[in-house]
């Protein structure tokens, strides 16, 4: 079963939602892809999980670096799951680019290359925003680029985290990275 609950933060409402072994979706109202993995039969309930996620956001919307993860449970293909492993491995106020990511997931499969496009693709498509900090990849140039729940969140997502925020920028709309 899939239990739900909606949590109100300084940055707009959000609707958690897990299952019995971990948070399944973590989504800003109204964000691109929204709720779009959530089955039709769930329960709004608050749970254990949904609890622990809860402290977990009341932390880090205070300011302070949770020191903990609340369980977690993504689905979705191996190449989604092994970009969403390297996303969890970026640290509290620190970036990544897509690139990188790339390189890394090349590195991991032995591979020469990858394609940062198919990784922007995985990273968007982050299921469980914020906790698996998909907020924290910007493009190579320094853009501020490709965040389902909108730049205005990624931006004070990322000023909450105190980074340091003199080398991005958002581009303009119909440019390329």
């Amino acid at each position: 079963m899939v239990y739900t609950c909606k949590y109100k933060s300084s940055i707009g409402d959000i609707l958690l939602a897990t299952d019995e072994i971990g948070l399944i979706g973590l989504w800003f109202e109204g964000q691109k892809y929204f709720a779009n993995t959530l089955p039709d039969e769930h329960i709004t309930q608050e749970t254990e999980i949904l609890t622990e996620t809860i402290k977990w956001l009341d932390m880090y919307f205070s300011g302070e670096e949770p020191n903990f993860t609340p369980p977690l449970h993504p689905s979705g293909s191996s190449f989604r799951q092994a970009v969403w492993q390297i996303l969890l491995q970026i640290p509290y106020g620190q970036t990544i680019t897509y690139g990188e990511i790339a390189r890394k997931l090349a590195e991991t499969k032995n591979t020469s290359r990858m394609s940062a496009q198919a990784v922007g693709g995985a990273v968007g498509h982050n299921e469980i925003s914020i906790i698996i900090p998909c907020h924290r990849v910007v493009g190579t140039n320094g853009s501020l680029t490709g965040y389902a729940g909108g730049i205005d969140k990624k931006i004070s997502l990322l000023e909450l985290e105190h980074t340091d925020m003199s080398r991005f920028f958002v581009p303009k709309k119909g440019t390329a990275l």
